[in-house]
């Protein structure tokens, strides 16, 4: 059996809703994992084409350890856990494949205040970026939209993001914010479940081959806005940011 410890998944409905310059909208379902920095889970070898978690998916030395590089990122912003627990909801990786066009962190001090949260955009063209967020006494917080993600959006723009801690039930929401318009909003809702073998199991059955199916359906999508003619917003130099620690 698989060590839950501290670990869980979420079964998921996440949608899309893209309202200019055209309507475009969609939900599907998914699965993620929320896990502890500090005790990720120990998974028995047969079950890691499944679920595995690695550093070099995600931001910083992809030698070091998880929790070594969040807490490296924050130190450069002039925040110290001391010792305080990281939560992390992410995708694993599935039959050796991953793509996680978010990840977020939710970053607690050594007293167990929050202290932080961050926000790991990745895109189709292997390219990531980290917002650090504090949000305010009600889960709110906003940033400036700083990374090319969408290729019929210009790199401009502000976040507004809803991000409580997850609990039973996961609720996150981003909106991008344009010129006073609201042109796309993000939701992803889920019920937790422990990581157990039969969860891990179950959950893979019922959404197979889960990251590769994310990358194809962005894809699609993108194939299906191109086509009615949206046009393609090129990106910068200053619009990209490399995968190096």
């Amino acid at each position: 059996m698989v060590n839950a410890g501290a670990n869980f998944l979420y079964e998921c409905e996440l949608g899309h809703v893209r309202s200019a310059p055209v309507r475009h909208a969609f939900t599907y379902r998914t699965y993620l994992w929320l896990v502890d920095l500090d005790r990720l889970p120990r998974l028995p070898r047969w079950l890691r084409l499944l679920a595995r978690i690695d550093a070099r998916d995600h931001l910083g030395d992809p030698q070091a350890s998880l929790r070594a590089n969040v807490d490296r990122f924050l130190a450069e912003h002039g925040i110290d856990l001391d010792g305080g627990r990281v939560w992390m909801l992410t995708h694993a990786r599935v039959f050796g494949y991953v793509f996680n066009p978010l990840t977020l962190y939710w970053c607690r001090d050594g007293a167990g205040r929050p202290a932080a949260v961050i926000a790991e955009v990745h895109n189709t063209y292997g390219d990531r970026h980290r917002y650090l967020l504090r949000p305010d006494g009600r889960d709110l917080a906003e940033v400036d939209k700083a990374f090319y993600v969408s290729p019929f959006f210009p790199v401009d723009g502000r976040y507004r993001m809803h991000l409580p801690e997850p609990d039973e039930r996961l609720d996150v929401r981003i909106s991008l914010h344009r010129h006073g318009a609201r042109p796309f909003v993000a939701t992803l809702r889920g019920r937790r479940r422990p990581a157990t073998t039969s969860n891990v199991l179950r959950a893979a059955l019922r959404h197979p081959w889960v990251t590769a199916l994310t990358t194809a359906r962005i894809r699609r999508h993108g194939v299906q806005l191109y086509l009615r003619g949206l046009p393609v917003q090129p990106r910068t130099a200053s619009e990209y940011e490399e995968i190096r620690p």
